[in-house]
């Protein structure tokens, strides 16, 4: 069989809608994109470069959060989001330097190198999962001076770190607005995506000048059926959520995000 038909089964739309489903579901389950969960895949299933799988990632990425910000309307307004703005313009201060630096190095980086970069942030992303995400709302941590240059600090390294894996960044989002600012978890998941939409799209614009931008026109049916495999698993995992506890779910996928990392490091 030659490279091209492996590549076309590799690669079919029945297994990219189902792998952006399932990825969608326990994205929604937890309150991310699941983009974290999408990127191993793109590298180990579908057998993406990596720097394609992080461009291909990043797109997907975009719209669902792009859509996840309407989904969550319902329960957390456009006003509230508004009524928080000095907390988002203080993240997106680091965070959107960060990307744009973030997607030159990864343009710059050998793809052996990016690859292991890739898998030593899965590593910590995990560990950022469960010791983080069940953070709760309370004071924040610092005041004044002292908050906003945290907060664009952590905004920085946040932006640099979304435009390496092309994730949306909620992961480290979310905790930091919980713990620094001191917002409510269901408030800071939909702040998080405010701060996300535009720190994503300056990395994109920064990815769109190298050449292996092109693999999205190259990819457009599969980009276009795992993104909406997405979309409907994210809804599926938001109706879920509630029915798995946290106590169980979250060092399930952190095992899964150290597997995914330790293939991603051995990938040739």
């Amino acid at each position: 069989m030659s490279d091209a038909a492996n590549m076309s089964t590799v690669r079919n739309r029945p297994a990219a809608f189902g792998a952006g489903a399932g990825i969608g579901i326990l994205g929604g389950l937890i309150g991310l994109g699941g983009a974290e969960f999408r990127l191993p895949l793109l590298i180990g299933v579908f057998n993406f470069a990596a720097l394609e799988a992080v461009i291909l990632n990043k797109a997907m990425s975009l719209v669902v959060v792009a859509t996840a910000l309407p989904f969550r309307a319902g329960t957390i307004s456009f006003g509230m989001i508004a009524d928080n703005w000095p907390i988002v313009i203080n993240l997106l201060a680091g965070s959107l330097l960060g990307a744009w630096l973030g997607a030159g190095w990864a343009l710059r980086l050998k793809s052996e190198t990016l690859y292991k970069v890739i898998a030593g942030m899965l590593v910590a992303i995990a560990v950022v999962l469960v010791l983080g995400h069940d953070a709760t709302a309370g004071h924040a941590v610092l005041t004044g001076w002292a908050q906003m240059a945290a907060g664009v600090l952590a905004g920085f390294i946040i932006g640099i770190v979304a435009a390496l894996l092309g994730v949306a960044g909620g992961e480290l989002l979310i905790p930091t607005l919980v713990l620094l600012f001191g917002a409510d978890i269901k408030l800071a998941g939909s702040l998080s995506l405010a701060v996300s939409l535009p720190t994503m799209l300056v990395g994109f614009m920064r990815y769109s000048r190298d050449q292996s931008f092109s693999v999205l026109g190259r990819n457009k049916a599969f980009l276009l059926v795992m993104a909406a495999g997405s979309i409907v698993g994210t809804f599926v995992g938001g109706l879920l959520l509630g029915l798995v506890p946290n106590g169980v779910l979250l060092p399930a996928l952190a095992t899964i995000l150290l597997i995914s990392a330790v293939k991603v490091w051995r990938h040739p």
